[in-house]
């Protein structure tokens, strides 16, 4: 447990998910009270919505009374960006911003107290995550380009006392390079990259299941279905390396992360952190087992704090006891987001299942994924593919099998590796590419 203080005083602790659901419902409670009265004190953006939809914030007093509240939406960040800031410039530490996915990118500031904040959500991952001291876990993503995943990895890592190598994306010759001099216990990396270290293991004659790495924590792609089974990037990396998978979901905005535990079945909430909602269409929130929008409200967060946030992000839930022992709701992996749905020749795509399909296919050594509008504004899909082979059987097999799964058959452009690596890895970015929306 760790108090800071400043415009929010707050008490954190790593117990608080064994609490029963109604003690952690009324902590909740008191926290939402408290995040209502600081935004109406100090948001400029808030304090005018309450007065523009005669909202009491006395009135809210209960989870189930926020639906009094609209949501917020990210064209709301985006075109008011400055009015959400709560905090005198001279407050903020660190300037981050979203990765642009569903649009232009948004800044979120962040002061001290922030960054305590940020590092107890990911050292209450980590620890979710069967993290201990001891460990050493050997980074494989961005922590610069104002990138709050990477920084937050790095604070929650410090906070348990383990140890950080910073070796950065990419480049699988000096990961395991670095794999066999430092000897680290753990990765942190995006799935897709994980087999391209099986791949370049296997070319170099290593031995993988007998390197110090014994579990990885997977960033910004599903290695699950929705009931928690492995899906094919999942059994990929299992079947070729005896590890232990931990899924995770997080944004920018929330400044909080989902974290599976050793059971593998959802990323669990962190309470005290943030509220969670999964609405539907009509911002009606939906009963578990049902696809429904994530929507958060910060708790504790001093710069610029949110209230019922829509994500674009399309997940389901779990809330039946967890076998290690935690009474929090779960969220499955993401079925897609909002605004990347395809309707593609009368069938609804969401690009985590397209990516599935190609995942499935040892033809398919990588892929980026493209949607863009034709002639009359209908949805068309390009499938940039390095394939295997430069065969005719194989372009025939990719095809049937693209056509069998979908039901539709996208376009296909067959392209080199070094044009794989241009598409996924632009100037500029922070992340690897598998979608690319030039629609609108």
């Amino acid at each position: 447990m760790f108090i800071f203080t400043g415009i929010h005083t707050m008490t954190y602790s790593t117990q608080t998910a064994w609490q029963s659901k109604a003690d952690i419902k009324k902590l909740q409670e008191e926290k939402l009270r408290e995040t209502l009265a600081y935004l109406q004190q100090h948001s400029p953006f808030y304090r005018e919505l309450f007065a523009a939809h005669h909202i009491n914030i006395d009135a809210i007093k209960s989870l189930a009374d926020l639906q009094q509240v609209p949501a917020t939406t990210k064209e709301d960040l985006q075109q008011h960006n400055d009015d959400f800031l709560c905090v005198p410039k001279n407050k903020i530490i660190e300037y981050t911003s979203t990765s642009g996915t569903l649009g232009s990118p948004v800044t979120i500031a962040l002061t001290e107290n922030d960054l305590q904040r940020l590092a107890f959500n990911e050292y209450s991952s980590f620890l979710c995550a069967d993290g201990k001291p001891e460990d050493i876990y050997q980074l494989m993503l961005t922590l610069d380009r104002q990138f709050m995943a990477g920084m937050a990895y790095y604070a929650g890592i410090r906070k348990m006392g383990a140890g950080i190598i910073r070796v950065g994306p990419g480049v699988p010759s000096l990961q395991w390079q670095t794999i066999q001099r430092i000897c680290p216990t753990a990765i942190v990396a995006v799935p897709s990259f994980i087999l391209k270290l099986i791949q370049y293991a296997k070319e170099h004659h290593i031995d993988i299941n007998n390197s110090s790495v014994k579990k990885a924590i997977c960033i910004g792609e599903n290695i699950r279905n929705t009931n928690f089974s492995f899906n094919i990037l999942g059994k990929k990396i299992t079947e070729a390396w005896n590890i232990q998978l931990y899924s995770t979901y997080a944004s920018t905005e929330m400044q909080t992360a989902f974290t599976e535990c050793g059971a593998g079945k959802g990323g669990h909430h962190n309470p005290e952190l943030l509220l969670v909602e999964l609405l539907n269409e009509k911002n009606e929130a939906v009963g578990t087992g049902e696809a429904g929008e994530v929507t958060i409200t910060t708790l504790g967060v001093e710069a610029m704090p949110l209230l019922r946030y829509k994500t674009g992000d399309i997940c389901m839930y779990a809330d039946d006891a967890c076998s290690c022992g935690r009474n929090t709701l779960r969220l499955s992996p993401v079925l897609g987001r909002k605004k990347q749905m395809i309707k593609y020749k009368g069938t609804t795509l969401y690009p985590p299942a397209l990516f599935d399909v190609l995942n499935e296919m040892e033809e398919v050594l990588d892929y980026v994924a493209e949607v863009y509008s034709n002639d009359i504004g209908m949805d068309e899909v390009l499938l940039h593919i390095l394939p295997a082979d430069n065969q005719e059987e194989t372009d025939r097999r990719i095809r049937a099998y693209l056509q069998a799964r979908l039901r539709v058959s996208p376009h296909v452009k067959y392209i080199t590796a070094a044009e794989i690596q241009r598409l996924q890895l632009p100037e500029g970015g922070r992340k690897p590419l598998k979608f690319i929306d030039k629609r609108g």
